[in-house]
């Protein structure tokens, strides 16, 4: 929200591409473009042609939103069909062929995993202060997550166009990858065990963090290597999750520079 004139209005959302109908849908997952998600009116009938959309987009990791049938009236005159695909500005990549190539140039990883963060805002400065240490990686759910458009691309100040984003089904099998691939995980959260100063940041490294309201999944804390936090001493209980993101990678940027 912005402050104009005594009162308060909405801040305009960036300007996201869309395509409207099937056909031209599916032409755009032909061609390889990355699709954010896919909206499509509840009650459709079904075909072989939506079967196929389904399909592509569950292996492809877009998620497949329901809607009622007046979310499409804001579209107005529009043949669109009951069906709708915001493109992706992000270009996502494979996480396994990120981990490998930083290991083939021999690079230590940091990794950054986005467990449920909806807050755009959020994780548009995440994006930038991962970028800015140097992370190799933002890894995000294809679900339960804010969604990577226009505003937050616009929040992280471009970053999102410079550092590889990863976007996966599941974060906690995505932890099993990881560790499998010799990646320590390590989840921030309130009650970790360990303040960040005191942990080994230095090897390869992959930083969860969760939604500011929820914190990690509890699976996702089960599954990780191991609890970390950054102290607090005032009155206020809790630090908003990209501050908290900055403040562990700069540690870990510090101790990687002193290992040099």
């Amino acid at each position: 929200m912005e402050r104009a004139g005594g009162g308060w209005q909405r801040r305009p959302r960036a300007q996201q591409e869309m395509v409207y109908g099937l056909r031209p849908i599916m032409e755009a997952l032909e061609a390889g473009r990355e699709l954010e998600r896919i909206i499509l009116r509840e009650g459709l009938t079904p075909s072989d042609e939506l079967s196929t959309l389904h399909r592509i987009a569950r292996q492809r990791g877009i998620p497949v939103q329901y809607v009622p049938p007046m979310w499409f009236g804001r579209l107005g005159s529009r043949n669109h069909q009951g069906m709708v695909a915001y493109l992706s500005p992000i270009e996502y990549q494979d996480l396994s062929e990120i981990i490998i190539s930083t290991f083939e140039r021999g690079e230590v990883p940091l990794l950054v995993v986005a467990d449920g963060i909806t807050d755009v805002h959020n994780i548009g400065a995440i994006a930038r202060t991962a970028e800015c240490v140097g992370a190799h990686a933002l890894i995000v759910p294809s679900r339960g997550s804010a969604q990577l458009g226009a505003d937050a691309l616009k929040t992280s100040a471009g970053a999102l166009s410079h550092i590889a984003v990863c976007r996966v089904g599941s974060i906690a099998q995505t932890v099993q990858q990881l560790q499998a691939n010799g990646v320590r995980v390590l989840a921030a959260s309130e009650k970790g065990a360990t303040v960040h100063t005191r942990m080994d940041l230095t090897g390869p490294l992959a930083l969860v963090l969760g939604d500011e309201y929820e914190g990690v999944s509890t699976e996702v804390l089960r599954a990780a290597d191991g609890t970390l936090k950054v102290p607090i001493h005032g009155s206020v209980g809790s630090l908003n999750v990209s501050v908290a993101a900055g403040i562990i990678l700069y540690e870990a940027e510090r101790q990687r520079n002193q290992k040099v």
